[in-house]
């Protein structure tokens, strides 16, 4: 047997409630033969820790946000020599703030390669964890690669920097290529692959058979996805509101929380739930481990999520991959994972007459309900295991 290659793997405020992916890939890898390092930056708020296995991971996981005096005196020093000067002329006061941020943890990472033997570290993320690698790298550092999971405009300011010394890139789905081209424009690496996150679909399936509600039945939606605005819990609410008036029933359980612990934009959506009479309705059930998910995805009938804006999201391969129909939003690369009318049901963000329709038509039409829940469960069973995220960033290593 080959001798075990070692791997670091950076993940921002991990474990956090959609992190089980992360998990997942990470169990791959040491499949494939790596010897994994975990880091992270910080730990997450402790409201947003729900995993059976996040004991587990905060255990093996090195910290690099928890450092000392002395470490902020040496990586300020080691950054000195090393000042990306134009960048920060480009960049601002904003990225230099980052740069004083980041360059502690830069320090500490550059010694977690040396003392623990990895020349790469993989980050999942384009934000601060990036800019700690890419310090890192031009202190003497490992060689870096970055995964971009949403649009480039979230993650802060220095991209150019950031993806200029990174030996590859990966993109969660297609769809993020042209505005990261413009984004980064002559500083875009020579090697972006796209490697889709996947699911565990040998752990994600039914008991039992699927049934659909059957004309009169109350129907069961549920709902995965942080607590945010831009996940578009409030449109399905009103959209609740406005069928339940009609005479349909409706019961939803939205599993997540905000990236607060509980104390942010879960409130705003409380009050709403209370505003639209929905208490009897709606059940907002915080973060829960994957096996809870796995129940709430088995009882229901219909998964729906509203997003205004997604690059490819894991709740709808999940649902999928429990051979639940789908209704999802036309948004990111969500066209890679669903084809209308197929796999599921696609309608525009923000658009709650189709929203109302979608759920309106599943409800009337059980054997459609029957078909999309079949084939999406072969499509992501075919397309979007659990392994194919590792098998790229194994191949892209290689290269």
């Amino acid at each position: 047997m080959a001798e075990p290659r070692d791997l670091g793997y950076l993940i921002p405020q991990f474990p956090g409630q959609t992190h089980i992916f992360f998990w997942r890939e990470l169990k791959a890898l040491e499949t494939l033969g790596f010897r994994v390092v975990l880091m992270s930056t910080r730990k997450p708020p402790a409201g947003v820790v729900a995993h059976d296995w996040s004991a587990a991971a905060m255990a093996r996981t090195l910290y690099l946000g928890a450092f000392g005096i002395g470490d902020v005196l040496a990586g300020w020093a080691r950054l000195v020599p090393v000042l990306p000067w134009a960048d920060l002329r480009r960049e601002g006061p904003g990225f230099v703030k980052d740069l004083l941020i980041s360059a502690p943890a830069a320090w500490r990472l550059m010694r977690a390669a040396r003392t623990r033997g990895f020349a790469h570290v993989h980050v999942h993320s384009c934000g601060r964890a990036a800019l700690i690698a890419a310090l890192a790298r031009l202190m003497g550092g490992p060689a870096y690669s970055l995964t971009l999971h949403g649009g480039i405009q979230d993650y802060g300011s220095g991209q150019r920097f950031k993806w200029r010394g990174a030996a590859y890139g990966l993109v969660v789905t297609r769809a993020l290529l042209p505005d990261l081209a413009a984004a980064l424009g002559p500083d875009m690496p020579a090697r972006i692959a796209a490697a889709p996150m996947g699911v565990e679909t040998e752990v994600l399936k039914r008991s039992a058979p699927y049934e659909p509600a059957r004309p009169g039945q109350a129907i069961r939606l549920f709902t995965c996805a942080r607590l945010n605005r831009f996940k578009g819990h409030q449109d399905l609410l009103h959209v609740m509101r406005g069928l339940i008036d009609e005479g349909q029933q409706l019961s939803l359980e939205i599993a997540g929380e905000d990236d607060d612990g509980g104390h942010g934009y879960r409130r705003e959506l409380e009050a709403l739930i209370v505003e639209l009479g929905l208490s009897d309705h709606v059940r907002l059930l915080g973060a829960i481990d994957a096996s809870a998910v796995k129940d709430r995805l088995e009882a229901a009938h219909v998964f729906v999520l509203a997003s205004w804006r997604e690059a490819l999201s894991v709740a709808y391969m999940e649902a999928m991959s429990m051979g639940l129909p789908v209704i999802a939003t036309d948004v990111g690369g969500t066209r890679e994972l669903i084809e209308d009318g197929v796999t599921g049901l696609l309608i525009a963000p923000q658009d709650h007459a189709a929203l109302r329709a979608a759920l309106l038509r599943l409800a009337g039409d059980p054997d459609l309900a029957l078909r999309l829940g079949s084939a999406a469960r072969a499509h992501v069973e075919a397309g979007f295991h659990a392994s194919v995220g590792a098998e790229v960033l194994m191949r892209e290593i290689d290269r």
